[in-house]
């Protein structure tokens, strides 16, 4: 069966990215379509940031508490497996996404479900439940389809049966033993959660520290509480080749750097997890029959256009283009592409002009642009110690031509530690720009870092001076007090 449809936007990827273009661009009276093959609500709701952080918690309040006298004694066992996989399904509703298509519904906007692929500019055909539906777009579409996992050519790996992280997040039944392949957040978080689960776990890491991304002094700091916690850090590894039989899987190790024991070379294992990265997801959607190369991250500028279509109708958001790859920051991407084209196309308005003035005319903080992208990313991995980090790190500022000066302050010597626990420990970092006397960077190590992130965030976005910080009183005794005691070491 086939048919046709027109809405004024169509937006291609039902994500929590997708979801938010969807909310904003219908707000000044444009008709939306949303388009989705699988659940509304996407990776973030399913398979990536909600049941990673359920699988994670339960050991984290598990040590927080066995760290505090008085209630370590009420501590008994570890963690329930069985009760954590049981939450784990209540949060992402059985994967059921009901819910979510009730609110699709409630917004005003159409949800199509299927597969869209571009056959030329502002046409579409969506092929799902044995239909074919050509959809055209009279303003504008909308790419939000996020990223797929990199599978490494290592021979036998693909036909072993891996898990990618969504089978991570939606394991039924818990594996004796887990490789994981990588040192980015995903590998890092697995490796935590899957140990405290009861899995013997080897996290086998091509580079030479976890968490490139970050401050070095991050990275050491997770392989430590890994190690301390009896996973088996690999640095300086790679797989050579795989193969399953009745026993599991037999991983076969090249050179390793930094093996423990030094004599790994085959590591015998229930499952093994991919964490090598991830891809832009473009390859099946016709990008070429608008010139665009399939497979490539969709390049845009700050008000997420893509570039290289004529016409200005093409845009993306989130991991898709290559500049976002956090759930969070893709969100706020949405909401900057949702708000131009609701600007740029409104009912009343030819968009041809580029849209209202106050959209062209937009300041650099302007919600028209996402600005951030470009250096206020902020960024949270749920290890332990938590790692939270914003903006530049110090290489990734000198890099960029910045003459920084780098404070550094211990989180342990804070009065608000001490209270929290005895063996409190963490450190926090603000990379600074001499010459404007704002900071660039920020980054926190150590126990719920990541409610610290914020303030961060808001300084190096707002660019606001120290001398201005200094005005900011953190209370106390909290943790934040670090800010007054890194502004302190600054000569303030």
């Amino acid at each position: 069966m086939s048919s046709d449809e027109e809405f004024d936007v169509v937006v291609v990827g039902g994500g929590a990215v997708g979801e938010n273009v969807a909310d904003r661009a219908s707000r000044t009276g444009l008709s939306v379509a949303l388009v989705e093959h699988a659940l509304v609500g996407g990776e973030c709701s399913y398979w990536a940031c909600m049941p990673s952080k359920v699988l994670l918690r339960a050991g984290q309040v598990l040590e927080q508490a066995r760290a505090v006298p008085g209630a370590r004694a009420a501590v008994d066992g570890g963690v329930d497996a069985a009760a954590v996989l049981a939450r784990r399904d209540e949060v992402v509703h059985g994967w059921d996404d009901s819910s979510q298509v009730a609110w699709v519904d409630s917004a005003g906007i159409t949800l199509l479900r299927g597969h869209a692929r571009l056959t030329g500019p502002r046409t579409l055909l969506v092929t799902g439940d044995g239909r074919e539906t050509v959809v055209r777009a009279r303003r504008a579409v909308v790419v939000a389809t996020g990223s797929a996992p990199v599978v490494p050519d290592v021979p036998g790996l693909a036909d072993a049966g891996l898990w990618t992280s969504r089978e991570a997040t939606a394991v039924q039944e818990v594996p004796a033993r887990l490789a994981i392949l990588g040192g980015g957040v995903v590998a890092v978080e697995m490796a935590r959660a899957y140990a405290d689960l009861g899995s013997d776990v080897t996290l086998v890491v091509r580079g030479e520290h976890l968490l490139g991304n970050a401050e070095p002094f991050a990275g050491e700091a997770v392989a430590a509480d890994l190690r301390a916690s009896g996973v088996r850090v690999l640095f300086g590894a790679q797989a050579v080749s795989a193969r399953r039989d009745d026993g599991g899987v037999h991983l076969d190790l090249g050179p390793v750097r930094d093996a423990a024991p030094p004599e790994v070379a085959t590591l015998h294992v229930t499952e093994v997890l991919v964490a090598t990265g991830r891809r832009p997801r473009t390859d099946q959607l016709g990008l070429e029959s608008v010139g665009l190369t399939p497979g490539e991250p969709l390049h845009v500028d700050d008000a997420l256009a893509v570039q290289g279509v004529e016409g200005g109708w093409l845009f993306a958001a989130g991991d898709v283009t290559g500049r976002t790859a956090t759930t969070h920051q893709g969100k706020y991407d949405a909401r900057v592409v949702g708000d131009v084209v609701a600007a740029r196309f409104h009912p009343g308005g030819d968009g041809a002009d580029g849209g209202p003035a106050v959209e062209r005319g937009a300041p650099p903080w302007s919600r028209y642009r996402a600005t951030a992208d470009l250096g206020a990313v902020p960024q949270v991995v749920f290890s332990r110690p938590e790692v939270a980090w914003v903006g530049r790190t110090e290489q990734q500022a000198r890099r960029d031509g910045l003459d920084v000066q780098v404070l550094s302050y211990e989180l342990g010597d804070v009065a608000g530690a001490s209270v929290a626990s005895p063996e409190y420990a963490g450190t926090a970092q603000l990379v600074v720009d001499r010459a404007r006397g704002v900071v660039v960077g920020a980054t926190f190590v150590g126990p719920d870092a990541a409610e610290m992130l914020h303030a961060a965030t808001i300084a190096v976005v707002g660019e606001v001076p120290l001398d201005r910080l200094w005005h900011a009183v953190p209370s106390y005794p909290t943790v934040s007090e670090v800010w007054l005691r890194l502004l302190e070491s600054a000569g303030l």
